[in-house]
């Protein structure tokens, strides 16, 4: 009997133990209208690190190079949203809605056991981290990031204004003039904005020259980017364009850090004036970066992002 019990007892734990789930580091997760691609990096016992790129249309591989400096004692994990890079692409309109967005977060947190995460949402990653934090309110988030954020679109298009009235006169009176014809094609217009480009997305270099872990990644969603913000960075026309989650930063009782290049479209003195609005957040601010910190300067962000999270899990 004692040989019967302990053949059963055997049997149960190999039953159990190969149920188990096993989390491969790159993958897909199933949502709603499709699946999602993510990519895990690094295999440390801290607390993972969970990254939103932006667009809305982008892709998450351009920034891996940078951010994964972070892997150093933690996971971090990257993926693309539906519709963009590796994940798969749909065309329904009907799919490209910030609930929707927000709603993949669940999805992931939930397939790679993200039981206690920290969060970081780039540009529009940003919206769709602030949407999840407000209308969720999720347990387990550790901190929040909102890096070169987008959480107000007024907020947005008064510092585009702003950015755009410091470039020379000839180079203005080019973007407002095909602005207006909406002729977004024009060879001038596109040196004009190229000129905008190299003094608030990167300053590094620009055209963002495509790395390694790019490579046979498809490109940015233009319809995706178009139907949510519009043709133009310089005026939102999309269902985004009355978005605004400002006056509800007070509602997060999570840490937060708001995070921006010197130079970045989502100026410095928007993220003071954040971090007012907050309960608990502190600001860094990249030098001689652009929108796009982490290939301008990713030292400097992995500097700043692990001052945070030291002050976050150590209390400090």
């Amino acid at each position: 009997m004692k040989v019967v019990i302990a053949a059963l007892c055997l049997c149960s734990l190999l039953i159990n133990s190969s149920c188990k789930k096993v989390i491969e580091s790159e993958g897909y997760v199933n949502v709603e209208g499709g699946k999602i691609w993510y990519k895990i990096v690094g295999e440390g016992d801290g607390i993972p690190l969970l990254i939103l790129h932006g667009g809305p249309g982008s892709r998450s591989c351009s920034m891996i190079p940078g951010l994964s400096l972070l892997a150093e004692n933690r996971p971090v994990i990257f993926y693309d949203q539906l519709g963009s890079g590796n994940s798969d692409r749909p065309t329904d309109t009907i799919l490209w809605k910030t609930e929707r967005f927000v709603n993949e977060i669940d999805f992931l947190r939930k397939a790679l056991k993200l039981d206690n995460v920290h969060i970081m949402g780039h540009s529009c990653g940003s919206t769709f981290l602030i949407e999840y934090m407000i209308t969720k309110q999720p347990k387990g988030v550790k901190s929040v990031i909102f890096s070169s954020p987008h959480i107000s679109s007024p907020d947005w298009m008064a510092d585009a204004k702003i950015l755009l009235s410091q470039l020379p006169m000839s180079i203005q009176d080019t973007i407002s003039k095909y602005e207006a014809l909406k002729n977004y094609t024009a060879p001038e217009y596109l040196v004009a904005t190229d000129s905008f480009y190299a003094r608030h997305l990167s300053r590094k270099h620009w055209p963002i020259h495509p790395n390694v872990e790019c490579e046979n990644v498809p490109g940015f969603n233009d319809q995706i980017y178009e139907y949510m913000w519009g043709p133009t960075e310089f005026n939102i026309t999309g269902t985004l364009k009355d978005f605004d989650r400002s006056v509800d930063l007070d509602k997060i009782t999570e840490p937060i850090l708001f995070m921006a290049g010197e130079f970045d479209e989502a100026r410095p003195e928007t993220m003071y004036r954040y971090q007012k609005l907050s309960r608990n957040a502190s600001v860094e601010i990249i030098e001689n970066a652009g929108h796009k910190t982490m290939i301008d300067q990713p030292e400097k962000v992995y500097e700043a992002v692990s001052r945070f999270f030291n002050k976050v899990e150590n209390n400090k």
